[in-house]
């Protein structure tokens, strides 16, 4: 009998975990949703403004808002940010893959805290990812050198409501 309990318990938990979407999915609350550290807007940079905070270093520690161009199909586990006025995109990955974002979230206002910073990416990688956001046989065969680009390390991401643009 315990046993059976215990069997449905844990049955129920599973059924309600995987049937909830992850926050800000949908944007309908109208509020921000905040994944990994708490974060806010407060000296947020626009996108625009972070190839001339790297100029002459590696490494800087930043926060920056900007727009979500695509993520990661399989969990959620990276994303491709830029703003209107730069076409290059900058890839975003998660301290300690320690969150998620939604997949659902291409073209959203994000504002992430972390740091940007300089990386050689190899073909293996960036076949990947390009397998990662879904794209055909064609387009990762496509991939044939290594990039050298900017990527950040984010330990918090601000998903800004559908409705809002920074």
């Amino acid at each position: 009998m315990l046993k059976n309990v215990f069997s449905l318990i844990l049955l129920s938990a599973m059924f309600a975990s995987c049937g909830n979407a992850p926050a800000g999915t949908t944007g309908e609350t109208g509020e921000a949703q905040i994944f990994g550290d708490t974060i806010t807007t407060d000296g947020a940079i626009p996108y625009g403004e972070l190839a001339s905070k790297m100029k002459g270093v590696d490494s800087v520690a930043v926060k920056v808002k900007g727009t979500v161009q695509a993520v990661c199909q399989m969990k959620g586990c990276w994303m491709n940010v830029n703003d209107s006025a730069d076409s290059t995109e900058i890839f975003v990955q998660f301290k300690d893959y320690g969150f998620f974002m939604p997949k659902d979230i291409a073209g959203r206002e994000v504002v992430m805290d972390g740091y940007a910073y300089r990386s050689v990416t190899s073909v293996e990688e960036l076949q990947h990812y390009a397998k990662d956001e879904g794209k055909s046989k064609e387009e990762i065969d496509a991939i044939t050198a290594p990039l050298e680009e900017l990527k950040f390390m984010a330990s918090g991401v601000l998903l800004m409501p559908e409705s809002t643009k920074q």
